[in-house]
């Protein structure tokens, strides 16, 4: 039985494809400004990498942002739901996730099944979210990549940042570069007001090992490792953070598909 699941967010298309229950591929791109050509790019990548066709996929689901735009899936499923599923797969003892993607950040509770148990999203500021460090990256002139890192090396002192608006931390960061700051004292208060956002929001649904973070922020150490200062928890990280919607979709695709046969019969 192989499956396919395409994660379509705000910055970021990925597809994975699963054979009975392994990884045969998967793919990460940009989302473009077209949804569901983002989720035929992609997807083809997979069926590439797997050496698959369409024809083979016996069935496919969508989550994300732009789930219901791609045109070949056979079903939509919510990202919470995907990614508690996925997190499952990679931890099967996860009780708590935290989802740190582009525009939006969730806190999710799932028991032993990865079902989800309760869940909170963040308001519409972006200030929770991994856009707000795409906007740092730009005011400061330092790759994604290197921000983590860099935030934990501490020149002077942590310059605090606003917690609840990106709109307000960008005026005070700029403040801090013209008061002559150094880049990485700004940062270590940028990844700070990150954590600190995201940390009330894993409180909020109960704190609770094993401890899972998936999403882009998830490869940025200064976020990571202050969030589990702020919780008291060591997180667990797969080799591709961003993929684990794509892969509980295909998860979910392969259930769906055996209940049908089940029906069927």
């Amino acid at each position: 039985m192989i499956t396919a699941g395409v994660d379509v967010g705000s910055m970021t298309g990925k597809a994975l494809i699963l054979k009975d229950n392994d990884i045969l591929s998967w793919s990460l791109i940009p989302t473009g400004p077209d949804s569901s050509e983002t989720a035929q790019e992609v997807m083809d990548m997979a069926l590439k990498e797997a050496q698959v066709t369409f024809d083979d996929i016996n069935y496919i689901v969508s989550t994300g942002y732009g789930r219901i735009v791609v045109p070949f899936a056979d079903k939509n499923v919510t990202e919470i739901t995907c990614h508690a599923k996925g997190a499952h797969w990679f931890f099967p003892t996860v009780r708590l996730i935290l989802d740190l993607g582009g525009q939006d950040c969730k806190a999710i509770r799932c028991n032993g099944d990865g079902k989800v148990t309760n869940f909170v999203m963040n308001d519409k500021c972006a200030a929770g979210a991994g856009r707000s460090m795409e906007i740092i990256s730009e005011l400061l002139d330092i790759p994604l990549v290197e921000m983590g890192a860099s935030s934990l090396d501490i020149k002077n002192r942590l310059l605090p940042l606003s917690s609840t608006c990106v709109v307000f931390a960008r005026s005070e960061i700029l403040r801090h570069m013209h008061e002559g700051a150094h880049r990485n004292d700004i940062l270590a208060g940028a990844c700070d007001a990150l954590a600190e956002r995201v940390s009330t929001m894993l409180k909020r649904v109960g704190i609770k090992e094993d401890f899972v973070v998936s999403g882009g922020i998830a490869k940025n150490i200064g976020v990571v490792k202050r969030v589990e200062e702020k919780i008291g928890l060591k997180a667990n990280i797969c080799f591709e953070p961003q993929i684990v919607g794509a892969l509980g979709a295909a998860r979910f695709a392969r259930e769906l598909l055996e209940k049908k046969g089940k029906r069927e019969r």
